[in-house]
């Protein structure tokens, strides 16, 4: 008998040495998002999400919890870059997932590249980061900036607006979002009233800037303000005159759902192009926003899904690789398999790019009682990326 005990100890210890060392422990997922700085907002709104998705689709994978490790980027590329290594090489992440800047989301690149830990980028939109900066470790779950407004020019021609007026702050992603715009509106025959880029983080009063789009007479503007600016901006359209005058045009963030209904009336007529509304009338869209309102009490925002889905994709990846998190390349092809349909519609990634496919959604701001809301008008369906230099 003590020598059978003897010999089944000896199996025993065996066979528990044969599991991968993964078997038990945790997977851990770093969240770079800001929760400090300009964009902390928008850092909160996809911290929410983010946590909402994992609570939907799962903590654990093939036993192993997942563990969520914040790290604040301040939303300064400097800061973005420290914590994300310290996420990779003190923490031992296995994914990283976030960034809402595209300055920081610049700052980390190389880093990501170098480090070859799968980075989904949440966010920032900045164009060459699935162009012709990609990395076949950086995966985009949000957009590109000329994938949201590149179908605008054409659709608003089509509807018979041939003069517009461009505004946006003058930066990367203001002229991306008008450069875009204007090559699709001139290839259908559309005309440049006229352009204007005040100046980021300056402009207190965006007056002088309307008094040109009035004196160019144009049957449109198209612009891209988000924020506070967007706000502002509406208003005061608005209190110029200009509303009932020329149509309002823009990148939707100009009446996202975190803000449409401060700008109330003033925002009633508005056209936007974005990938995500919360009128979008399918299942699993009144699906999340029943969950979002249930626990926030308000309207879940484009920067919302975008955290929700980049839970859903992590865990989907990790399900298809049996939790086994080592062989980084192996995750992010895991990644790039993974198909669903979420609240925006359609999800799946390029693996010509690592942008995500999705459709586009043109909508109206429109009266909803005693407030507003943006209504789907069009859908334009699984609107990708030409590759634009990226070789993976």
């Amino acid at each position: 008998m003590t020598r059978k005990t003897s010999t089944l100890a000896a199996a025993l210890t065996v066979l528990a040495f044969s599991f991968p060392a993964y078997a038990a422990d945790p997977i851990k997922i770093g969240v770079l998002l800001p929760s400090s700085g300009v964009f902390a907002g928008l850092g909160g709104d996809q911290t929410l999400a983010l946590e909402m998705g994992f609570d939907d689709f799962g903590r654990e994978v093939a036993g192993r919890p997942i563990e969520l490790i914040p790290a604040d980027t301040e939303s300064k590329p400097n800061s973005g870059l420290a914590q994300f290594k310290k996420l990779v090489f003190k923490d031992e992440v296995d994914i990283v997932v976030g960034i809402i800047s595209s300055a920081v989301a610049g700052a980390v690149r190389d880093a990501a590249h170098n480090a070859k830990v799968p980075l989904i980028i949440s966010n920032a939109g900045n164009n060459p980061l699935t162009g012709e900066q990609c990395s076949p470790w950086i995966l985009r779950t949000s957009f590109s900036n000329s994938q949201i407004v590149r179908e605008m020019g054409p659709w608003m021609a089509a509807k018979g607006y041939n003069n517009v007026f461009l505004m946006a702050f003058d930066y990367a992603a203001g002229h991306q979002m008008m450069d875009a715009f204007r090559e699709g509106f001139v290839a259908a025959g559309g005309n440049i009233a006229g352009e204007e880029f005040p100046p980021l983080g300056e402009t207190k009063d965006f007056g002088p800037y309307l008094a040109k789009v009035k004196a160019a007479k144009p049957d449109a503007a198209f612009v891209f303000f988000a924020g506070g600016p967007a706000i502002k901006f509406v208003k005061e359209w608005a209190a110029f005159g200009l509303k009932g005058e020329v149509t309002l045009a823009g990148a939707g963030w100009l009446n996202s759902a975190l803000y449409v209904k401060k700008q109330g009336m003033d925002a009633e007529g508005a056209l936007g192009i974005l990938n995500y509304v919360p009128s979008i009338d399918t299942p699993e869209n009144a699906a999340f926003q029943e969950n979002f309102r249930a626990a926030h009490g308000r309207d879940g925002s484009e920067f919302g899904v975008a955290a929700y889905d980049s839970a859903r994709l992590i865990v989907e990846a990790l399900k298809a690789t049996g939790g086994a998190t080592d062989d980084k390349a192996a995750l992010v092809a895991a990644m790039r398999e993974v198909h669903f349909e979420g609240p925006r519609g359609p999800f799946r990634i390029d693996p010509m790019t690592n942008n995500v496919v999705q459709n586009i959604y043109i909508f109206e701001v429109q009266p909803q009682g005693d407030s507003v809301a943006a209504i789907v008008q069009d859908v334009i369906p699984d609107v990708q990326d030409p590759p634009k230099g990226c070789t993976l």
